[in-house]
């Protein structure tokens, strides 16, 4: 079976022998993401002349894959919402549908009122292909008429992120690419190439920020690969180059990821400021936050700076219930003091960098800063005589002089390392990854077929990532390890199986 996007020619199938598209189509996935042509300085009404400061706010949208169909079969965790509600909060399950959707409502209604909105989009590929599973088609051409209609471009920007929605700092390395390349493949499928091409910023699942320089440096290096232009990070997960914390977040930052070889990368992040992000969101505290700023010299003009936040879109009260109302009075009052074109202004991430860097501020001109915990590597590690040997013994040495030190990377939660406590998921995520990677790698494919396009590549690599959603230890107990459990158990009779 081979369901294809009706939205372009020539599109790329949705659904692969009842599989998600997530690989195979390389060659047409990086012809569109490797364009450095401005995506929305050709369309923006903006002029930075005529702003003293600007907001860029993103929703984060996730519901992972279980094996908890009426027959095991994999379906989204809304699925089983929606057929166990009386279960926990399931009773929730309509309301999440709705928050899934209901962009595609809010947009064109500012719109056709004279607004000028903006908004930053962030779907885990498992999200998406749940509510294919879900057949949640309404759901999806609405998502559609926001990622293909011209008419909504700048006021909507989609961020892209790891497929399996996997928190990168524990990630296997060589799967942090394999999630970035499923996302980009997944997105095309379901809104056509074009759409791919403007996705420029990337939104890590959980706002995890890896802080081991080689987890890091191939999370960058990645990126880059894959025609990503910037990230957005927490406050608190990174720090100047001197160790301290940045002194203005509102600025876009460079930040410089070195790794135990010396080698150096670097990509440009917003910053998200910290605090209680759905409330933060929710009642559009961003924009009020940019009312009271001016624009500040970086390089040789001055811009305006950006409060940038990302929340929930779904979970919790205030986004089900205040969000709505709030998101429409800030537009409608942005409208009447000048069309939402003057003043604070909100901003999407890569049409902002789009527009101060035509104005001549360079990615250079960024101030630069690094993963947490980076300056005191750093100061016992000569960058310029670096093995990883020396760098291991450097983390070793920090971890056992002060307990708090670690290199496991910092999130949008202090409270959790994602990996102490876990070791019951980490253990087969890090061996099912090892064997799918060892057997591919004694594979020889056919010259007629890409490898990657075969059912069974297709059904190891989804059964690799899915094992690696961050909700498994999110919960990190009962049915959730077990789930995790048993998408290992599958994961490995594939692969002893089918190669």
């Amino acid at each position: 079976m081979v369901a294809v996007n009706p939205f372009s020619s020539g599109a790329l199938p949705t659904v692969v022998e009842g599989l998600p598209n997530i690989c195979g189509w390389d060659s047409e996935i990086d012809a569109v993401i490797q364009t450095d042509n401005p995506v929305f300085l050709p369309r923006t009404n903006l002029r930075l002349k005529d702003i003293s400061a600007g907001f860029a706010i993103a929703l984060h949208m996730h519901q992972p894959i279980i094996p908890a169909g009426s027959q095991g079969e994999l379906i989204s965790n809304l699925q089983y919402m929606f057929e166990h509600p009386y279960e926990g909060d399931n009773y929730n399950a309509a309301p999440f549908a709705y928050c899934y959707a209901r962009l595609g409502d809010f947009i064109p209604e500012l719109v056709d009122q004279g607004c000028n909105p903006r908004i930053m989009l962030d779907y885990s590929g498992v999200l998406l292909w749940g509510l294919q599973r879900l057949g949640r088609q309404d759901i999806l051409d609405k998502l559609s008429l926001l990622a293909c209609d011209d008419h909504y471009q700048p006021h909507v920007e989609w961020l892209g992120t790891l497929w399996g929605h996997a928190v990168a700092p524990s990630t296997p390395i060589p799967d942090i690419k394999l999630h970035i390349r499923a996302w980009r493949h997944h997105f095309a499928a379901l809104f056509g190439v074009k759409a791919l091409a403007r996705v420029k910023g990337f939104s890590p699942p959980e706002m995890h920020l890896p802080n081991h320089p080689d987890t890091l440096y191939e999370l960058v290096k990645s990126l880059k690969e894959n025609g990503y232009r910037w990230l957005i990070a927490q406050e608190h997960t990174v720090e100047t180059l001197a160790g301290e914390p940045l002194a203005n977040p509102h600025l876009p930052h460079r930040l410089v990821a070195r790794n135990s070889q010396g080698e150096t990368l670097s990509i440009t992040v917003l910053i998200k400021t910290q605090g209680s992000d759905t409330k933060l969101v929710g009642q559009m505290q961003p924009y009020y936050d940019a009312k009271a700023l001016t624009q500040i010299p970086l390089g040789v003009v001055a811009i305006p700076p950006l409060v940038s936040q990302i929340a929930d879109g779904e979970n919790g009260g205030v986004m089900m219930n205040e969000f709505p109302s709030a998101f429409k009075r800030a537009w409608h009052e942005m409208r009447q003091q000048g069309g939402g074109k003057f003043g604070a202004v909100g901003m999407n991430g890569t049409e902002y960098l789009e527009l101060i860097e035509a104005a001549g501020c360079k990615p250079e001109d960024y101030p630069p800063c690094q993963a947490i915990g980076h300056h005191r590597l750093w100061r016992r590690v000569n960058p310029e005589s670096t093995n990883l040997e020396a760098v291991a013994d450097a983390i070793a040495a920090l971890k056992q002089e002060d307990p708090n030190f670690a290199m496991d990377g910092a999130s949008w939660t202090n409270d959790r390392s994602w990996v102490k406590g876990y070791e019951t998921v980490l253990e087969p995520m890090h061996r099912l990854s090892a064997q799918f990677h060892q057997t591919i790698a004694s594979v020889k494919s056919a010259p007629s077929e890409p490898f990657t396009r075969q059912h069974r590549y297709r059904n190891a690599l989804l059964h690799n990532l899915l094992l690696q959603t961050s909700c498994f230890r999110y919960w990190g107990h009962g049915i959730w390890t077990d789930y995790a459990r048993e998408i290992y158990r599958r994961g490995q009779a594939i692969l002893n199986a089918d190669f």
